[in-house]
């Protein structure tokens, strides 16, 4: 093999997956089992999808899809999933940060093939999905943790300041539009500088607790 290609990979180094296939240059491309090299690849806790094929006469072709982390779970143990809600590695130090973080689901609420999801991660990932979406006005970068209440519904802890935004279940496109119109307001408005929660749980009835202006020097009085 006097060219050994490597394609799709973002976290993973070239020389590491010729090393997790087990193929290097100079093999005689003839001797390598494509099934045994895709199966090792697959293997590694960061390859979701991989293809391994040969040019003749004397080229390998390896292509590999990684999984895209989405959040992480809490469950006793921190888990990440992918944006297919599939747990596919534990988290350890290496590990991307920054991800949200979501607590109060259960073992039983994981995704089992062909089974609908639960109440309560079908929720979660309707929030991470549409925090993917550009222009959210809840982008998942901002998200710093998803409690998960199995009566009530999702609180979101977002942005530097970890204002919570109590979400509930159901119609959370109409609710995204009703926060805008919140933070929109209050920006707008001279006498507030945000918010540290916002209930949506009725969308008839938006509580919203205020942070307010403090003033400052000779002509400061209590509002």
């Amino acid at each position: 093999a006097r060219e050994v290609t490597v394609e799709g990979n973002m976290r993973l180094s070239t020389e590491e997956i010729l090393r997790q296939a087990r193929i290097a240059p100079g093999v005689n491309v003839l001797s390598i089992s494509l099934p045994i090299a895709r199966k090792r690849l697959l293997a590694h806790t960061w390859i979701e999808e991989a293809e391994v094929r040969r040019d003749l006469p004397n080229r390998i072709r390896i292509r590999v899809q990684e999984h895209r982390p989405l959040a992480v779970l809490d469950l006793g143990r921190k888990l990440i999933i992918n944006t297919r809600g599939e747990i596919f590695k534990e988290k350890t130090d290496g590990d991307p940060r920054g991800l949200p973080v979501v607590t109060g689901l259960t073992y039983s609420d994981i995704n089992v093939a062909g089974q609908p999801r639960s109440r309560p991660f079908a929720a979660v990932m309707s929030v991470l999905q549409a925090g993917m979406e550009p222009g959210c006005v809840l982008p998942n970068r901002d998200i710093r943790q998803i409690l998960v209440d199995r009566e009530i519904g999702l609180t979101v802890v977002a942005f530097e300041d970890a204002r919570k935004i109590k979400l509930g279940y159901r119609n959370y496109a109409r609710k995204y539009r009703q926060l805008k119109q919140v933070m929109n307001y209050l920006e707008k408005n001279s006498l507030f500088v945000g918010f540290t929660s916002v209930d949506l749980n009725n969308i008839h009835r938006i509580v919203v607790d205020p942070v307010r202006v403090t003033p400052s020097g000779k002509q400061a009085k209590e509002v």
